[in-house]
């Protein structure tokens, strides 16, 4: 709300545990109605070798989610020691992890939007063929390489990659 969000457009999704965070965020990214995915949580850490699996399956889930989709997903997983910790890390002493994620979600889903922006704009500039060309790109880049495979200690015969061209 803090960062212009109407409370109208955000929607709370619960789920039974941290494990289903991932699978609930990557259905609601599917749906592609979702500019970011803030995802929250909070795993204790007990007795067992548990803790370690679930935070590590939820981590890669939500990036996973992440890149496949191309919705940011924000991590706002707490992983600690005592309920104590916890409580601190959601926003006593140790400031407010929820809030840092939703902020994160503000900052990608505009990056990602100015990306988008961006693409379309250079997407609808006209290209120009390089043969069509009127400048010397291609002369200088033939200097460049020469200079580099000197710089090497290789002959410009050696050179494996790029269209031969005539030199003078």
């Amino acid at each position: 709300m803090r960062s212009g969000a109407k409370k109208k457009d955000l929607d709370l999704v619960r789920v039974p545990g941290a494990f289903e965070i991932p699978l609930a965020a990557r259905k609601l990214a599917e749906t592609k109605k979702y500019d970011a995915i803030v995802c929250l949580g909070c795993l204790l850490r007990g007795d067992t070798a548990h803790y370690d699996v679930i935070v590590n399956e939820v981590t890669r889930g939500i990036g996973q989610s992440a890149q496949e989709t191309g919705v940011p997903h924000a991590f706002g997983v707490l992983t600690c020691e005592t309920l104590e910790q916890a409580i601190d890390r959601a926003g006593l002493k140790m400031g407010n992890k929820g809030f840092e994620a939703a902020l994160a979600a503000v900052e990608m889903a505009s990056l990602r939007e100015a990306i988008s922006r961006r693409a379309s704009a250079i997407s609808k500039k006209k290209q120009v063929p390089r043969s069509a060309r009127n400048d010397k790109s291609e002369k200088w880049n033939d200097k460049s390489k020469k200079r580099n495979d000197k710089s090497l200690g290789r002959s410009s015969s050696m050179r494996s990659a790029g269209p031969k061209t005539k030199r003078k």
